[in-house]
């Protein structure tokens, strides 16, 4: 590896921070400016100057960027960035809306740079072992896909609802291990803790190929959870990407050879196997297939594309809880 990388972060709050230390511990790349109007509350600017805008940080010569501000300043922040021909990753989602993320999808792919979206759950390594494993085959055809995604309100302020902020990391997720797109979603909200924005959501959608999905989040509930179940011909996987842990339900093989009961196609309990796996931290694995990616090596990073399409559904599913009708993407 040649010069190392030149990097900043803007945003020093809850990601920001965690931005800044992964990217300090991977080979190839140093952190040379960070920036918040903010100040820095989590200390971890070090010997660095806290600047003060994104122009600051474009001054400091930087190759690329991660962008950890507030949702709805992504758009003028990213778009400052590609102009000044930095590669950048933006925090998911990719802006506050459908017409900011097309902004930003096109300026990076006009100036031919890497614009990427932190869309941290697909380098989770329980996420990534269901997707290998499903592309091997292991489920054959898969027929659904169910995540629960719900907990404490997070501390840091969020200035969209739990639809924007939480369940595009399911949406993302889901598209992507499916390698499958959005047909149509229903959902129905609730808003509870007297904020202004949604705090539950529950969503039922299909995908490309007929694959049915369907997505409960929430940041109402006191149990922590985060799981993942895809069902398939060959049995079912059920990540859980709070623990890393893979598991995988058989469909029995066992026949019978009983007539009558040899006509019922349903499916038998078998063998049930948790994998162990290599439990990788999902930031660090972000930050390197981001690094890699500006490197002009292998190129693993969520797409603005892709974050794109994302913000696409998030956007369907907010209509459909209004309108009470399925929305057609």
């Amino acid at each position: 590896m040649g010069a190392a990388l030149r990097a900043g972060v803007i945003g020093l709050g809850a990601m920001g921070r965690h931005h800044v230390r992964v990217l300090r511990e991977i080979d190839g790349v140093d952190v040379v400016a960070v920036a918040d109007p903010g100040g820095d509350p989590y200390r971890v600017a070090g010997p660095l100057e806290v600047l003060r805008d994104v122009e600051s940080l474009v001054a400091a010569g930087i190759d690329m960027a991660v962008v950890a501000v507030p949702t709805k300043f992504h758009e003028p922040v990213a778009l400052t960035l590609a102009a000044a021909g930095v590669h950048t990753l933006v925090e998911k989602p990719i802006a506050v809306d459908t017409a900011a993320g097309e902004r930003l999808a096109a300026a990076f792919t006009d100036a031919g740079l890497i614009g990427a979206v932190g869309h941290i759950e697909r380098f989770n390594p329980a996420i990534q072992e269901v997707r290998r494993r499903i592309a091997d085959g292991q489920l054959g055809e898969v027929y659904q896909i169910s995540t629960r995604r719900q907990g404490p309100f997070p501390a840091r302020i969020a200035d969209v609802g739990v639809i924007k902020d939480l369940a595009t990391h399911d949406i993302d997720l889901t598209a992507w291990v499916t390698q499958s797109s959005y047909e149509s979603v229903a959902a129905q909200t609730a808003f509870r803790s007297g904020r202004e924005h949604e705090d539950m959501v529950l969503v039922t959608g299909r995908l490309a190929g007929g694959i049915n999905a369907n997505h409960t989040v929430n940041w109402l509930s006191p149990m922590k959870e985060r799981v993942t179940i895809v069902a398939g011909e060959r049995g079912t996987l059920i990540a859980d990407t709070s623990t890393a842990d893979v598991t995988f339900f058989e469909n029995g093989t066992v026949q019978t050879e009983w007539d009558s009961m040899a006509n019922f196609r349903g499916v038998t309990e078998g063998d049930v196997i948790r994998y162990a796996i290599g439990k990788r931290e999902p930031l660090r694995a972000e930050a390197e297939a981001f690094r890699d990616a500006v490197l002009g090596l292998e190129d693993r990073t969520v797409s603005m594309t892709e974050g794109l399409a994302t913000i696409r559904v998030a956007e369907a599913i907010e209509r459909s809880a209004v309108t009470q009708e399925t929305v057609r993407l």
